[in-house]
């Protein structure tokens, strides 16, 4: 985490060069849309998407929105259904952000998805947005640019006085026209839901499609009403003991710290880099086919919640 004051960047070409120069080298660098301003970390970095959640003091790891350049690029990594396509057409680029099957082998950080099979994707529409979006020639995974919690912002300087000190750099692009999040539709299922009421009318969105938008209640009766629900989660296929000091014979054992294992979060008991490496972690102990798993107690501040919220879904019985 940087502790000087962000570098201000002015929204032309040298100012958007080296914002994603920083996106490059996994830093986080603020950037205004038509709602309201991001916090930008390249999509693909694990460690650059875990220090989104530091920043913010984001209390879990939850679904990220990852803005691109044009549909295409979202296409790349995404199914769209006929539905998506059409609010795409209607809507993009604009205030309207769609959760979709995630293409396997898309690169994306396990991070950005909180460890699920679907993505949200936005194309926003402002140039600022998208000229950066340009120069940096991937994914954006932003959330809104303010500790977890607090008002969103609409100009740079509400970034600054929020957010100061925790990031690398701001590009002032002026106020945002919109001032309200984007609208968050899930067109993974059969039928399109409504995750969030934003920039989009909702009326004008159920006119496009010609149908009524459900809402999370209303859908599968098996599908949570929102990411990281259920009891049961972000499990491997072994069964996990948490709070191991060693492995039990038979148990494959993931530290954290200087401990003996067969994988570590970090051996030098960084939470940051914990937090960046658990779901790809978890999904390494899936190709082992390991059956039991030992994990080492980590600490229950900072990133460590959201670790340990993590890990004990993981080790939740399941039916």
């Amino acid at each position: 985490m940087t502790a000087a004051p962000p570098i201000q960047l002015l929204p032309e070409a040298d100012g958007l060069g080296r914002a994603a120069r920083y996106l490059g080298q996994g830093g986080l660098v603020a950037f205004p849309t038509e709602t309201v301003y991001g916090l930008g970390a390249d999509a693909r970095n694990d460690r650059a998407v875990a220090r989104i959640y530091e920043a913010k003091g984001r209390p879990s790891f939850n679904p990220l929105i990852v803005h691109l350049a044009d549909q295409p690029a979202a296409e790349a990594l995404c199914h769209f259904s006929p539905a998506a396509r059409r609010l795409a057409a209607a809507f993009w680029p604009g205030a309207l952000t769609l959760v979709l099957p995630l293409v396997a082998q898309a690169g994306i950080s396990p991070l950005v998805t909180a460890g699920l099979d679907t993505l949200a994707v936005r194309v926003p529409d402002h140039e600022v947005a998208r000229a950066l979006l340009r120069s940096f020639g991937g994914p954006i995974a932003a959330p809104s640019a303010n500790p977890s919690g607090r008002i969103s912002p609409t100009t740079a300087q509400h970034v600054v006085d929020g957010l100061g000190g925790r990031i690398d750099a701001v590009v002032d692009g002026g106020a945002c026209p919109v001032g309200v999040e984007s609208t968050i539709v899930d067109c993974s299922g059969a039928a399109p839901v409504l995750l969030r009421a934003g920039g989009i009318p909702v009326e004008a969105i159920e006119a496009c499609l010609g149908q009524t938008l459900l809402l999370p209640d209303e859908a599968t009766p098996d599908r949570p009403t929102a990411p990281g629900q259920l009891a049961s989660h972000y499990a491997p296929l072994g069964r996990v003991r948490l709070n191991a000091e060693a492995a039990r014979p038979g148990e494959v054992m993931l530290g954290f710290g200087n401990v003996d294992c067969t994988l570590n979060l970090s051996p030098s008991g960084d939470l940051l880099e914990a937090a960046a490496q658990l779901f790809g972690h978890l999904h390494r102990l899936d190709a082992m086919k390991a059956k039991q798993i030992a994990v080492s107690p980590i600490p229950d501040h900072g990133l460590g919640r959201a670790i340990n919220d993590r890990l004990r879904r993981a080790a939740a019985p399941r039916d």
